[in-house]
């Protein structure tokens, strides 16, 4: 009975150390679904899935998370100020219309 404990820690061992190495190294899975009927594509489905952890991701340049208003509060609070500066702009430019003479020819 000792030996199948020892077995299964040293299982527990390998597996622990593959899943750092996943995570330290990153794996990319990419697969596409195409679905046809008489040579006419009816559906397309492009499959992209990245394994690694937070820090393997930003060295890659992977961050989208960062900007996401339904993550991050801070990406919530840029996207609200975002929308209240293009009422302002589109405001501004009406008004700037409203008093712009006609043209004449």
């Amino acid at each position: 009975m000792a030996s199948n404990q020892l077995q299964h820690s040293v299982q527990s061992t390998n597996l622990a150390d593959i899943l750092e190495r996943v995570l330290d190294k990153g794996i990319v899975i990419a697969g596409d679904i195409s679905i046809s009927l008489v040579g006419v594509e009816l559906l397309s489905i492009k499959i992209r899935l990245l394994v690694a952890s937070v820090d393997k991701a930003m060295q890659m340049g992977i961050n989208w998370w960062e900007n996401d208003p339904y993550l991050t509060t801070r990406a919530r609070a840029l996207s609200d100020e975002n929308r209240e500066l293009h009422e302002r702009i589109e405001r501004i430019e009406a008004k700037l219309l409203a008093n712009t003479p006609p043209a004449q020819s």
